[in-house]
């Protein structure tokens, strides 16, 4: 996984989205992080590079149970970003569908939108991070010291 640049920088920003999620982020921001990181360390796992073609099982049992995450996330917060964390991871899901149905395409397009989905939903965690962070600046801003 680590062998080229490419997936080096990648797994750079997703540990700098998640590290800033749980330390700026508030609960639905560190759950996301957190299902998300655990889907990146369990995805290394069962992913077989061997395989070119056909579905690859572990990897799609663990896009389910991401999709599964961020919808209840999008279901309980009030935040918009797990809305494109679920519609992007839907996605991945998607791609995982297409493959078990018509085993021609090529895992290189697979691959290809799987990863960018994943940015995508690194993206909508950073930036709910970013807004849950600058709303409890405000309210200590607000509360300040002479607040009653």
């Amino acid at each position: 996984m680590f062998d080229t640049l490419y997936s080096q920088i990648g797994t750079a920003v997703a540990v700098v989205v998640v590290a800033f999620a749980f330390l700026k982020g508030d609960e639905p921001e560190r759950v996301g992080a957190g299902a998300y990181a655990l889907g990146l360390l369990s995805s290394l796992l069962v992913q077989d590079d061997s395989q070119l073609y056909g579905p690859q099982w572990g990897l799609f049992a663990i896009d389910l149970i991401l999709l599964a995450v961020y919808a209840a996330l999008a279901w309980k917060s009030r935040r918009s970003w797990p809305v494109w964390a679920s519609g992007l991871q839907s996605l991945a899901v998607m791609s995982h569908v297409l493959t078990m149905v018509d085993p021609r395409p090529p895992s290189a397009a697979f691959y290809a939108l799987v990863n960018l989905s994943s940015y995508g939903i690194l993206l909508a965690l950073a930036l709910g991070v970013h807004q849950a962070w600058r709303d409890a600046r405000a309210v200590a801003l607000e509360d300040g010291p002479g607040a009653g």
